[in-house]
């Protein structure tokens, strides 16, 4: 006698949970498991390229993560048992821009999302002292057009940085570690090279 929680699951199927009060006599209880659906797409570039490897999250209106994959050589993913209902698949991948589309998925047929990438501008470069050298362990900020800081690198042995993933705009790029200094940098969906040079305080 007593309560009881009864938990029911099988692949490819929407678990069901049930709260059950049993006395001194049998209790007959059926559970349904509905079928759950297949999500399946392909991840490109703005040329129609395949991009390989890309990474993609599923998560529901909560935002929890639902499920995970990553695309094959030829772009394509698939995600299995996903229960009917809306949410966001969002896709990422090396050298390009982090994706987020809606996705309603319906009853337990296959249902296909697409996907579009487009290239991440970067801007690199060397930070430098006056001498042409390159300067290790210069702390390397840059900031968007508001004044936001959008990311921040240490340079090493080769006084190299970069930033990546950057949208179109206006950046500036603050080097420290000696007096500081500081360069404008405008983006048009192209990369930038962009070197740095410091002076020794005096």
């Amino acid at each position: 006698m007593g309560s009881y929680v009864l938990i029911a699951s099988a692949a490819e199927r929407e678990p069901q949970v049930a709260t059950l009060v049993v006395g001194d006599r049998p209790v007959d209880f059926n559970l349904v498991l509905a079928g759950s659906s297949r999500l399946t797409g392909a991840v490109r570039d703005l040329e129609g390229k395949p991009v390989p490897g890309a990474v993609v999250v599923l998560t529901d209106v909560r935002g929890e993560v639902v499920t995970t994959g990553a695309t094959d050589a030829d772009g394509a993913y698939g995600l299995s048992g996903v229960v009917p209902g809306g949410y966001t698949l969002a896709v990422s991948a090396d050298s390009f821009r982090p994706a987020a589309v809606p996705v309603e998925v319906v009853g337990t047929v296959l249902t296909r999302q697409d996907v579009e990438l487009r290239p991440g501008a970067r801007i690199r470069g060397t930070v430098r002292v006056r001498d042409g050298g390159p300067l290790n362990d210069a702390r390397v900020t840059l900031l968007d057009a508001a004044g936001n800081v959008v990311g921040t690198t240490t340079t090493g042995e080769d006084g190299a940085y970069a930033f990546a993933d950057l949208t179109g705009g206006q950046y500036t790029v603050i080097a420290t570690g000696y007096p500081p200094v500081a360069d404008t940098v405008s983006i048009d969906g192209r990369d930038d090279d962009r070197d740095l040079w410091l002076a020794h305080a005096e």
